[in-house]
C-alpha cells in the first residue's frame, strides 16, 4: 500500500523555522494517583520525570508490544504527554480502563493545546528569550511562557531541533514570536524525525513491535530498572537476555511512491521488514523508518509493493544490537 498523496517535506528547511504540529494531542494527567498510574503504564521512571527533563516512554500491551510512544512532561504535580491524533481516543479509552483504579485522578484532554516543531538554536531562543537558557541535550526542558521548551533529537546534519508544548494553546506574544520565524510544514517535521531515527505509531501499526525494535532504548525512552509495568516482562526478557532480532533503520529510495506504515519490506522476495514511517522529499528521494531484521541489513532489499530498491542510511545514534547479524534473513 502506498501514499503517494502525502505531502513533499523540504530537506533543508531554511533556517530558523517553526512547525504547527497540528496531528498531535495533548493530555494532562491529574491527581493524587498520576505518577502511580502512569509508573504502572508506561517504561519510564516516574521519579525522574522532573522539571527540566521530559523524557520520552512507552506504553505496551500485556505482551509487551507498543501502542503508544509519548513524552512525558511535568507540569507542576500534572503530567503532561503527547500522542498522534490518529490514535489517540482509542489510547485514551484503553488508559482510562487502568485509570480508574486511582480515585480523583484524571486525563484530560487539552483541546486548547498545541505541539510546535523548532529548526534551529535562533528558533528556540525566539520562544524563550534566553539562548543561555536552552535545554543543553536531548529530553532535558525548560519552561517558558504557556509552556515547556524540550530539545529533541539533533538532525544528521547537526541541526538543533525543539518541541514546543503550549497547553493552553499560544498567547499573542508567543504568536508574534512566532511570526518572526519562517514557516516550516509538518511534513518538514516528518522528515526531520525520520532523519533523527524517531518512530511513530499509527492506526495500521499499534501492538506490532516491541519497544526495543523502534528504537526507544537508545532514546532514552525505556528504564530497566524501574519495576513492574505492562509489558514489562518481556521487555525486560528482550534486553537482558539479548533476544533483538530486528530494529528500527533509516532506508532511502531514489524515487517512486511512498509507502504507508506497514507496507511490507522484501529480499530476496522474502518478507524481513514493515515500514513504520514514510516522507517524500522535494529532491525526489523517498526516506523512511523501518524495523528490519538484522540478518536481512546486508541483502538488496526492496519495497513489495512497488519493487523500490531500498538504500541503508546512517542513523544518528548507534544500535550495538545490530553487530550480532544472524546468517538467515528469514529467521524470526
Amino acid at each position: 500500500m502506498t501514499t503517494d498523496a502525502k505531502p513533499v517535506a523540504r530537506k533543508h528547511p531554511e533556517l530558523p523555522a517553526a512547525a504547527l504540529l497540528s496531528d498531535r494531542v495533548l493530555y494532562r494527567i491529574s491527581g493524587p494517583g498520576t505518577d502511580d498510574f502512569l509508573q504502572g503504564q508506561m517504561s519510564q521512571n516516574l521519579a525522574d520525570v522532573a522539571a527540566g527533563y521530559s523524557p520520552r516512554a512507552a506504553a505496551s500491551t500485556p505482551k509487551g508490544r507498543a501502542y503508544l510512544l509519548t513524552r512525558l512532561v511535568r507540569d507542576g504535580e500534572d503530567i503532561l504527554l503527547s500522542m498522534p491524533a490518529s490514535i489517540a481516543d482509542e489510547v485514551a479509552r484503553h488508559l482510562n480502563k487502568y485509570l480508574m483504579l486511582f480515585r480523583g485522578t484524571s486525563m484530560e484532554r487539552l483541546d486548547d493545546g498545541q505541539v510546535f516543531g523548532l529548526f534551529g538554536e535562533e528558533a528556540a531562543t525566539a520562544l524563550s528569550g534566553d539562548k543561555s537558557a536552552l535545554p543543553g541535550s536531548a529530553s532535558a526542558s525548560t519552561a517558558v511562557e504557556g509552556g515547556y521548551l524540550v530539545r529533541t533529537n539533533s538532525t544528521p546534519e547537526g541541526v538543533g531541533r525543539f518541541e514546543l508544548w503550549l497547553p493552553s494553546g499560544r498567547s499573542e506574544a508567543q504568536q508574534a514570536r512566532l511570526d518572526n520565524l519562517g514557516e516550516a510544514t509538518l511534513a518538514d517535521w516528518d522528515a526531520s524525525e525520520i532523519a533523527a531515527g524517531i518512530a511513530e505509531l499509527e492506526p495500521e501499526t499499534r501492538e506490532t513491535w516491541v519497544p526495543q525494535m523502534l528504537n526507544w532504548q537508545h532514546l532514552q525512552g525505556i528504564h530497566f530498572k524501574k519495576g513492574c509495568y505492562t509489558g514489562q516482562e518481556i521487555i525486560a526478557r528482550m534486553h537482558f537476555l539479548g533476544q533483538l532480532k530486528k530494529s528500527l533503520f533509516r532506508l532511502g529510495a531514489s524515487g517512486g511512491d511512498t509507502p504507508a506504515a506497514g507496507s511490507a519490506m522484501v529480499a530476496d522476495g522474502k518478507p524481513v521488514g514493515e515500514v513504520v514511517r514514510s516522507v517524500a522529499l522535494d529532491d525526489g528521494s523517498v526516506e523512511l523508518l523501518g524495523v528490519l531484521k538484522h540478518a536481512a541489513a546486508g541483502s538488496e532489499l526492496q519495497l513489495q509493493e512497488s519493487g523500490q530498491p531500498l538504500t541503508i542510511l546512517p542513523l544518528p545514534y548507534t544500535v550495538p544490537e545490530r553487530e550480532e547479524v544472524e546468517e538467515n534473513p528469514t529467521d524470526t
